[in-house]
């Protein structure tokens, strides 16, 4: 690989569209402002559920074809981001999706059964071995993943949160696994958040607009589940600031498993601009640099 840019970003997420709903406007924002910007993928999607008819037969209980065909949708999706640097945990298709069940509280928990070669499954310290050479390739000063619960819940995600964790982890170690590369310690690491100020301000303005079927069953002034960040949590927040766009074009691009016209994205335009144009973020290694609103803006502010 050529030199790289000063700044470099590393996200690690479980399935494809999971970036571009969690990141999208912060990786179009630093792929326009020349950082290098890779994102690591860690299965392929194959159990998602598939939102174009003429495309159900791709389903894991029909052909089982999806996860392929979404390789194609994450390409899509990353032209539309600016994004050259995509690569999948171990190359594609080693880990499978997981899939989901939803428990008594309505938050995503792992099937009843899994198969071997689940990502679930997988043996942490292998996964995590797939992870540490891309860090000590590319040194990203800051990474990217979900927090313990997965943002919901989904076995996926709370995987991909381990793996990264202990990636970052080994990756510092100069002792460990020498062939792998040189040592490397990521400065800042964040997990995504969707703040609970926004989350609720976006539910009162949809039902006093008549909408209660979006977001059903959660009360703007009601208690939420793990899955909304208190904003005391709220580290940083990044704003589209041109890019809502990108990241709209790149959730299209996703095509089987988002409706972008769909009532879930075609809010009114200053719900969906604050819900999908505005990316928060829980700051858990490093120093923050907050400005004089008390939040980073950057999610490189405070390193030289």
């Amino acid at each position: 690989m050529s030199e790289l840019p000063d700044r470099r970003l590393l996200l690690v997420h479980a399935h494809p569209d999971d970036e571009t709903i969690n990141n999208g406007v912060t990786m179009a924002r630093y792929v326009a402002e020349g950082a290098h910007v890779t994102l690591v993928t860690c299965t392929l999607g194959e159990e998602g559920e598939v939102l174009v008819p003429e495309l159900t037969h791709l389903a894991a209980d029909q052909t089982d074809q999806l996860g392929r065909h979404r390789i194609g949708e994450l390409s899509a999706a990353m032209e539309e981001l600016g994004v050259t640097d995509h690569r999948y945990l171990g190359g594609p298709g080693k880990y499978r999706d997981t899939g989901m069940i939803y428990d008594d509280e309505r938050n995503a928990a792992v099937p009843h059964e899994t198969r071997p070669d689940s990502f679930w499954q997988a043996d942490l310290l292998t996964a995590a071995n797939d992870l540490v050479p891309i860090i000590r390739e590319i040194r990203p000063q800051v990474l990217v993943t979900y927090d313990q619960f997965g943002n919901y819940g989904h076995p996926d995600h709370v995987k991909a949160h381990r793996v990264a964790t202990y990636a970052a982890a080994l990756a510092a170690a100069r002792s460990y696994r020498e062939d792998l590369g040189p040592a490397w310690d990521v400065q800042k690491i964040y997990w995504v958040a969707m703040a609970e100020s926004v989350m609720r301000e976006s539910l009162r303005n949809l039902r006093e607009a008549g909408d209660t079927t979006t977001f059903e069953g959660m009360d703007p002034d009601g208690p939420f589940g793990p899955f909304i960040t208190p904003d005391r949590f709220v580290d940083c927040v990044i704003e589209a600031d041109g890019y809502l766009d990108r990241k709209m074009n790149a959730m299209k691009a996703h095509a089987t498993q988002i409706t972008v016209d769909g009532p879930f994205f075609a809010l009114s335009n200053n719900n969906g601009h604050q819900i999908w144009g505005s990316e928060a973020y829980r700051l858990v290694k490093g120093t923050a640099a907050p400005g004089p609103d008390g939040l980073e803006h950057d999610l490189f502010a405070g390193l030289e």
